[in-house]
């Protein structure tokens, strides 16, 4: 019986004390009487146990998941704003109640670090958050914002030597890296239904146009949101690779770069398990996330991504078994690390 892994869950049920403290802090940058310090904020376990186990544990045990892979919540990051000291304590606050979830439900929630970038700011300053997060949270991956500006595009593409710090303490830690943008501030990009999948479908070209993997062959990075637009026009990306002189895809990309199932629908899954090969297909669905209603069509929450992977035809049994499981803990080293010391 495989154990249902999702690769992507994010903390958007934190207690209210949260957001209050972050516009506070968001006040303060103009105002830096009004700044809040960090001991401020005080959340109490009771808080985090209700918050997660009347949203995301329970709908975990109605789904039929058992482990999420834990993070602040996206459009929390919101990078763009303040500087980046403002980044750093928000990063560092956030992180920490992602830790505590995971130590209150050491069963079922493992976490994963957001980083305090902020634009035109040195990927490098990022480090120590990086390393607190792994050596003492036990955090098993991060997130990388590939447009700390929120839309604007002001960063390098993540195939420059300015990310190259940050990669090579992923290489180091054998960690990897979910891209995922935060809160759009360009009125052209809705956060959630543009600039996400717009930011997935740009990274996987940024990396497609580049020898980033030759550089670091170990180097692993995850595209959400079932990687944008990029299992739909494979047939694009496969003839541009070609123009360029670009080895073929499974070669050049797939040995360092996977997908998660937050798809919402059935057909999407069903080209998703058709296109990418089944070793780069990780089960994930951002429940209470950036869809949150249920679908007219089926009766069933357009997030319960678990019933398309069930019903689709492109997987059999053990190749479910590796979209649910065997890939997570292939991919995420220090996951499998920590499963097996808990004797599963």
């Amino acid at each position: 019986m495989s154990l249902i892994i999702d690769v992507h869950g994010h903390y958007t049920t934190a207690p209210k004390a949260l957001e209050e403290w972050r516009n506070k802090q968001i006040a303060g940058i103009k105002d830096p009487a009004a700044m809040p310090k960090v001991s401020e904020l005080k959340i109490s376990d009771d808080e985090l146990r209700e918050t997660i186990e009347t949203n995301q544990l329970a709908k975990m045990k109605e789904r039929g998941s058992d482990i999420t892979l834990f993070s602040p919540r996206a459009s929390f990051m919101a990078h763009h704003i303040g500087d980046f000291q403002v980044s750093s304590t928000w990063a560092a606050i956030c992180n920490e109640l992602c830790y505590r979830v995971s130590q209150l439900f050491p069963d079922n929630f493992v976490p994963v670090a957001m980083l305090p970038q902020s634009p035109g700011v040195d990927p490098a300053t990022s480090i120590p958050e990086l390393v607190k997060c792994v050596e003492q949270y036990g955090n098993v991956g991060i997130n990388l914002n590939p447009d700390p500006s929120g839309g604007h595009w002001t960063s390098p593409p993540l195939s420059d030597k300015v990310w190259y710090p940050i990669y090579e303490k992923m290489v180091e830690y054998d960690i990897p890296a979910m891209i995922h943008v935060s809160t759009s501030c360009n009125a052209c990009f809705h956060t959630t239904g543009a600039h996400y999948l717009n930011a997935d479908t740009t990274a996987f070209m940024q990396c497609l146009t580049s020898d980033l993997f030759k550089d670091f062959p170990t180097l692993k990075f995850l595209i959400p949101h079932g990687g944008g637009a990029v299992p739909y026009h494979w047939g694009r990306f496969r003839g541009l690779a070609q123009e360029l002189k670009k080895p073929l895809l499974t070669e050049h990309l797939l040995n360092n770069i996977y997908f998660d199932t937050c798809v919402y629908h059935q057909p999407g899954i069903d080209l998703l398990t058709q296109v990418i090969p089944v070793k780069n297909i990780l089960f994930a669905s951002e429940m209470i996330g950036a869809v949150r209603g249920i679908d007219p069509e089926t009766g069933h929450y357009f997030d319960d991504t678990k019933r398309y992977i069930e019903s689709t035809l492109n997987l059999n049994a053990d190749e479910r078994h590796q979209v649910y499981e065997g890939n997570a803990r292939r991919v995420f080293s220090r996951l499998d690390a920590k499963l097996k010391s808990q004797g599963r």
